[in-house]
């Protein structure tokens, strides 16, 4: 049996996945990054069966403008599988495109990164989910480890330093030392509750109704996290439904709006990271006050955000070089550098 199972993983591509809420990359051993793409899969029901359509880049283009027998599904909320079926295909799916068809009886070592929050059962779900699509083995690691030693902060060492992951789902708030967390929390704000908070804003103030990808691209284009100093900004156009007559329409709004719509997922982050540092022994309290806060994931790309924290912490906070992939490269690494196999755990 053993020699069947080598022969299978015989020149198979190890993978580490960093399986988020918004975007699924997937790192291959000994190339980086080889896919980027959003979790979203596009389901289509014929005579009562159901099969996918589509998934990622095409599945996402599709959200918010499908007929009736189509539905885009995003299998991932708040960090973790809410359907465990179609996240199941969605692996599937990303693992053959980076293997290619001629690899079909590979079976690669997989590692997939899992939110710190994550229950057990969930933990359980994302092994299950790998395995079925082919895994040989599936390793899991925790987000904020990932993000620490993607961002090449020093998680070996017995040194104190805080990592902020602003994901789709959620934000990963955590202190590590010699490659554990001595302190994490989870806060279940992240982009999406930003997009749902623009949303709301523009509905509450204006009496349109605008759709996740608009309120999305707002938060990416114009996304700030205190008041422009003129108390205006730059000005957006918006196109959506007037909620009054029905009919579309176009308004303009600036980015003073954004900032105010924002407000609310900013300080959830914001209270994160305090609970954080209020916890933290006083020996690491001491070491983070030198090496500060590093953030990664796409929130940390939100404009003045380090500069608000700064603020409300009275600490150094700095944005990753690269905070999109992050999560992916620190998985990477883990799977590949011996020095960081001790992170890395069973379900």
């Amino acid at each position: 049996m053993s020699f069947l199972s080598n022969l299978f993983k015989f020149g198979s591509q190890n993978m580490a996945i960093d399986l988020g809420t918004a975007n699924t990359l997937v790192y291959v051993q000994d190339q980086g990054i080889v896919l980027n793409e959003p979790s979203v899969v596009a389901i289509e029901t014929i005579n009562g069966i159901k099969r996918v359509k589509a998934v990622g880049d095409d599945a996402k283009m599709m959200m918010g403008k499908t007929p009736d027998s189509i539905e885009a599904i995003r299998p991932l909320r708040d960090g973790v599988i809410a359907d465990i079926e179609i996240a199941e295909e969605m692996i599937k799916h990303f693992i053959r495109k980076v293997h290619g068809k001629r690899n079909l009886f590979r079976y690669p070592e997989i590692v997939i990164c899992v939110p710190s929050g994550s229950t057990s059962v969930e933990k359980r779900a994302i092994r299950d989910a790998a395995s079925n699509a082919g895994a040989s083995e599936v390793h899991l690691i925790l987000e904020p480890m990932a993000a620490a030693i993607g961002a090449d902060m020093p998680v070996t060492e017995p040194v104190g330093s805080m990592v902020v992951d602003i994901g789709g789902g959620t934000t990963e708030v955590a202190v590590l030392s010699l490659r554990g967390l001595a302190y994490t929390t989870s806060v279940r704000t992240g982009g999406d509750k930003m997009d749902e908070a623009i949303v709301s804003y523009v509905r509450r103030h204006h009496n349109l109704l605008i759709g996740d990808a608009t309120a999305e691209r707002i938060k990416k284009d114009y996304g700030i996290a205190v008041i422009p100093e003129d108390g205006v900004g730059e000005t957006i156009t918006l196109k959506g439904r007037d909620l009054v007559n029905g009919v579309p329409k176009e308004i303009t709004i600036n980015q003073a709006h954004v900032a105010e719509a924002l407000s609310e997922p900013i300080g959830a982050i914001v209270e994160g990271v305090r609970i954080a540092l209020e916890n933290t022994a006083p020996e690491l309290a001491a070491d983070i006050v030198d090496q500060g806060i590093v953030l990664t994931g796409g929130g940390a790309l939100i404009r003045r955000l380090d500069e608000h924290l700064r603020e409300e912490t009275g600490l150094p906070v700095s944005v990753a070089e690269d905070p999109l992939t992050c999560v992916a490269i620190g998985t990477g690494r883990a799977m590949e550098d011996p020095i960081y196999r001790g992170v890395l755990m069973t379900a």
